[in-house]
């Protein structure tokens, strides 16, 4: 059975000012997203991520796809139709839910969707199912990134997405940060918001302390160290330790706010400050540009150890 016939034509949503689009669209908001417990998920690669998601455990709420986006895609329409129905979570005490998921006209996406061009389509998830916390301390992985009161949503859609693509076991944000599931913050993470554990509002003594117990170091990205990333990274590929830090070693890196970057106190609680070189006439690196940096850094010298 097709997509089409599942999400069944005659049911489209054409009603831009309908309840149910103004419901959806107050997800933009962050009060409504704390109240509800739910988030949107905008465009075609971050559904597509967050269906497979949901078929490896309850997720999605609604899904929201416009003809065309279905006729242009046809295999994101055969994994909606495969999650129409499903399980959605469901709160302790609450009644069972199904995903809800209906074709919708154009007017009516645009007047959900929080960016400016809509892309076709649109899911609703649950936060819990989403922000699923620091892994346990028998789990903790080989390489970690933690945001500190980072502010904006882009950078730390980068940064997760890094933190992804490094291969990384956990992103997380501290109290302060920018909500992690704020609109332009999940567009920007492509869908790798649903590929790692993903965990915000952490107190960042407890948050180290955890990862110390497991055996990590914590280092911090701080453009005025002493220690140089390159430096670190030459010592790693000669299989010997740098001088103060280790990339080679299970590491928590953390990375500051874009104007303040990280305070006195906060790099105090890491094991060593560490700078990215700039070679060139750059003033400094964004946030979400030098993670990468670092992570990959970690990442490559910890393959090449393991080899």
């Amino acid at each position: 059975m097709s997509a089409f016939q599942i999400l069944d034509r005659e049911r489209t949503l054409i009603n831009p000012t309908a309840d149910r689009v103004r419901d959806v669209a107050a997800l933009a908001r962050a009060r409504q997203r704390a109240r509800r417990g739910l988030f949107l998920v905008e465009g075609p690669q971050a559904v597509r991520e967050a269906l497979a998601a949901h078929a490896r455990g309850p997720l999605l709420d609604a899904v929201y796809v416009t003809p065309a986006c279905l006729e242009q895609d046809p295999s994101l329409g055969e994994a909606i139709a495969a999650a129409a129905g499903s399980p959605a979570p469901t709160a302790p005490g609450g009644a069972s839910r199904r995903v809800f998921a209906r074709l919708a006209a154009p007017e009516v996406l645009a007047a959900m969707a929080e960016s400016q061009t809509p892309q076709g389509v649109l899911a609703v998830a649950h936060s819990a199912a989403a922000l699923t916390g620091l892994p346990g301390a028998r789990d903790w992985p080989g390489l970690g990134a933690v945001m500190v009161r980072v502010q904006d949503p882009g950078n730390a859609g980068t940064l997760i997405r890094a933190a992804d693509a490094a291969g990384a076991g956990f992103a997380a944000a501290t109290a302060g940060s920018v909500d992690l599931l704020n609109p332009k913050t999940v567009r920007s993470t492509a869908g790798s918001l649903f590929h790692l554990p993903v965990a915000a509002h952490q107190r960042l003594p407890e948050l180290l302390e955890a990862a110390r117990s497991a055996g990590a170091q914590i280092l911090a990205a701080d453009g005025r160290a002493a220690l140089d990333l390159d430096e670190l990274a030459d010592a790693a590929a000669a299989q010997r330790p740098g001088d103060g830090a280790d990339l080679r070693r299970p590491t928590v890196w953390l990375f500051g706010n874009e104007a303040q970057g990280l305070s006195e106190e906060e790099k105090g609680l890491a094991d060593a400050r560490v700078a990215v070189p700039l070679h060139g006439r750059a003033e400094s690196l964004n946030v979400g540009m030098a993670a990468t940096v670092c992570l990959y850094a970690s990442a490559r010298a910890q393959r090449r150890r393991t080899r």
